[in-house]
């Protein structure tokens, strides 16, 4: 009866385990929209923002960098006492869209400065033809890491976080002798850590669903990215919450799953094509609670990025 007692007593003493950190609702905006969707954010349950900057806008010209359109966007959301998380873009979705600086497109030793690419969904082939800049060239990289060093500079600790893009590109290599999968993967994972190293303060997050080459980690860029991320502090996401998506649960969605105690941070988006998706076993559109559902308790998300166009936003 006396070891039951003491037992008890000492359970009791034990100290309870931390509440799970409350989800935070981030939305996507583009640039020059907080005051559009000022009545949006300052809603109690919407924590700030994610907005896309390209880098052609960033570094009109070589080494002149042009802040202004982040620091407009910061004051705003700032001044709603919510957060800003800004997405750094080198790769585009349209054929139109060329949108880095024209050094890099002229200039010699960048090889061109982006190469023709489709945002390749494995399992299901091109979907939108686009345009990619050519990490894996040295010299791209290297004026890459500089722009990232001038942001870290400018924003480190007054935004809440910087967003590096989604990994999956399709290039076919008959339009860049140079390219390769693992020098690809190589350039992400410099890229990343080099973030890491500038921003100091505040977080930093690489975007991963896909990587060319790759399929269920058979070139274990998957694990190799998750394992360093890891190591070094780095957040990651993706650019899409699909509830048990056949695709991706053969590439990120796993790796998110088995390390989402682990990694610094896991943030992933609702975008307007996410919502077009259904659920096969009802054949409805997805629900927010099945998003969120998913999003938190299977990949780990402790913030969600939601398109302005979500129904549960306009009601």
């Amino acid at each position: 009866m006396r070891r039951l007692r003491y037992l008890l007593l000492a359970t009791l003493s034990l100290p309870l385990a931390a509440p799970a950190e409350e989800a935070r609702n981030f939305l996507l905006l583009g640039q020059g929209e907080v005051d559009q969707y000022a009545h949006l954010l300052q809603r109690p349950d919407i924590d700030g923002v994610q907005i896309i900057y390209t880098w052609r806008q960033l570094e009109p010209q070589k080494g002149q960098y042009d802040f202004s359109s982040i620091e407009q966007d910061l004051v705003r959301v700032s001044a709603l006492h919510k957060q800003l998380f800004i997405q750094i873009q080198d790769r585009f979705f349209t054929k139109e869209a060329r949108r880095v600086p024209n050094y890099l497109l002229a200039g010699n030793g960048y090889g061109g400065g982006l190469v023709a690419q489709s945002d390749d969904d494995p399992g299901e082939g091109p979907q939108t033809q686009g345009w990619v800049a050519r990490q894996w060239n040295p010299n791209v990289r290297e004026r890459y890491q500089q722009l990232l060093q001038a942001l870290a500079k400018a924003f480190d600790g007054r935004v809440e976080g910087i967003n590096l893009p989604e990994t999956a590109i399709g290039v076919d290599d008959k339009h860049d002798k140079a390219f390769t999968c693992d020098k690809y993967f190589a350039a992400e994972l410099e890229n990343m850590l080099f973030a890491r190293k500038v921003f100091k303060q505040s977080t930093v997050v690489q975007y991963v669903n896909f990587w060319p080459c790759e399929w269920d980690n058979d070139h274990r860029y998957m694990e190799r990215l998750f394992d360093a991320a890891f190591k070094h502090g780095v957040g990651l996401g993706g650019p899409d919450i699909v509830p048990y998506r056949k695709a991706q649960m053969h590439n990120s969605y796993p790796f998110f799953h088995r390390y989402k105690d682990r990694l610094a941070l896991i943030a992933m988006a609702v975008q307007e094509p996410t919502l077009t998706y259904r659920d096969p076993n009802t054949g409805k559109h997805f629900t927010r609670e099945q998003f969120d559902d998913f999003g938190r308790n299977y990949l780990g998300a402790s913030i969600i990025f939601w398109t302005t166009s979500s129904p549960w936003l306009l009601q």
